[in-house]
């Protein structure tokens, strides 16, 4: 599906993987479930692409719904997969997830985001066998050249990824606008977030941000109402949360 001059998603919003396009050559950016492996060819294919124009790909974070189908690109293909240096343990599978539980659950969402993770291959996750690393302020050189944030909360080393001369910001889960969990759409904190206080003071890092105006969640629909709003609607989700807790 194309979401924007040059941007196409893999999925139907509720679990998101993206193709950044620059100039024929393409940066998939998270790789969502391992059967998305057939949405990519597909999808390669309306935009008369194939496997061999994709020259990487790389991940926001290290979460299982994002690995997806990154090993076997890399093995099968040759594709370098790249993630934050805090999150390489993780993708690799080194490391425990470091989530602090789901958060508030309403079944039937829950239900639809486990029976797409299973229809999908979601059981069994290739976890890297080999990845490679970036750090917080890098402009990496595969196409498009985003730029890394460096958000950590959701997990140490999420990151967004920043195209400013296209406006886009590809957010992974520093926010979703969708909540697997509850169905709950609007900007919010993800679920299955490792440190909630860290992750509301990360989005301030991208307060502000200039060429920012299409934001790309993990999870949930583009945002495009601007970074400050969604921050502020993100830290009022949080407060809304917590006092109904109370």
């Amino acid at each position: 599906m194309q979401i924007a001059d040059g941007v196409h998603r893999l999925g139907t919003g509720l679990v998101n993987a993206y193709l950044l396009v620059d100039g024929g050559a393409i940066t998939v950016i998270d790789a969502g479930l391992p059967g998305y492996w057939s949405d990519l060819q597909a999808e390669l294919a309306s935009i008369d692409c194939g496997l061999e124009d994709i020259r990487a790909v790389v991940l926001t974070h290290g979460h299982s719904d994002h690995i997806g189908f990154a090993e076997r690109a890399r093995r099968e293909r040759g594709v370098t997969v790249s993630v934050h240096e805090a999150d390489a343990l993780l993708a690799r599978g080194k490391v425990k997830n470091p989530a602090k539980g789901t958060g508030p659950v309403r079944p039937l969402p829950l239900f639809r985001f486990i029976a797409l993770a299973l229809r999908k291959g979601g059981w069994h996750i290739d976890r890297l066998r080999e990845v490679a690393t970036f750090g917080d302020g890098a402009t990496l050189d595969v196409p498009g050249s985003p730029q890394v944030i460096l958000v950590p909360g959701h997990t140490p080393g999420s990151a967004a990824l920043h195209v400013p001369a296209r406006g886009l910001l590809f957010v992974g889960d520093a926010f979703a606008t969708t909540a697997v969990t509850t169905g709950e759409t609007g900007p919010r904190l993800a679920p299955f977030t490792a440190d909630a206080p860290q992750a509301l003071e990360s989005l301030e890092r991208l307060r502000g941000l200039e060429g920012a105006d299409l934001l790309l969640p993990g999870h949930g629909e583009p945002w495009l109402g601007g970074m400050d709003l969604a921050i502020d609607r993100v830290r009022l989700a949080a407060a809304t949360a917590g006092s109904g807790r109370r």
